[in-house]
């Protein structure tokens, strides 16, 4: 299963938005600039997540993006689908009904009414991997990410994202 480098921009840039101190909105020319990544593909990325309903946009020359919910409320599997679709990454092709011992016309009912296999299971990690996603959130990542970084670190990313 790929998962696009935008998912994890986006992930990145919820732990700094989801900072409690951050009382501010955050600019996506200040975000791009921090994490050393593109504007442009950070615009795009911040654009499908407000259009999810995931952040904010706040106008003016101090504006930016901030959390619309909690951060505790908002879900990696959120932040998938907002960035890469609600679509099973599987898609079956259905490579049995053209098999050179089938006519495509007159195929057997194990051939054409009865579900794939192997995308039963390709559909079925998905759907356990969307439920793992689904247990993990962005307050849960920003707790574990300053639990596990050195303090000088942590209290740089905070002095930076309360400025």
């Amino acid at each position: 299963m790929s998962i696009s480098v935008g998912v994890e921009y986006a992930l990145h840039c919820l732990i700094y938005l989801a900072i409690p101190t951050t009382s501010r909105s955050i600019g996506i020319k200040e975000m791009a600039a921090f994490q050393g990544i593109s504007e442009t593909y950070l615009s795009k990325i911040f654009m499908k997540l407000r259009k999810k309903g995931l952040v904010s946009a706040v106008p003016g020359v101090k504006g930016g993006y901030r959390l619309s919910r909690e951060a505790d409320e908002i879900t990696f599997w959120d932040v998938v689908e907002a960035i890469e679709g609600p679509h099973y990454r599987f898609q079956c092709a259905e490579i049995r009904q053209h098999m050179a011992i089938v006519d495509p016309h007159e195929l057997p009912p194990s051939f054409s009414e009865c579900p794939c296999l192997i995308s039963e299971v390709m559909k079925g990690a998905e759907d356990q991997y969307r439920t793992y996603l689904k247990g993990r959130t962005i307050g849960w990542l920003y707790r574990m990410v300053k639990d596990k970084l050195d303090g000088p670190y942590w209290k740089a990313i905070e002095s930076w994202a309360a400025r």
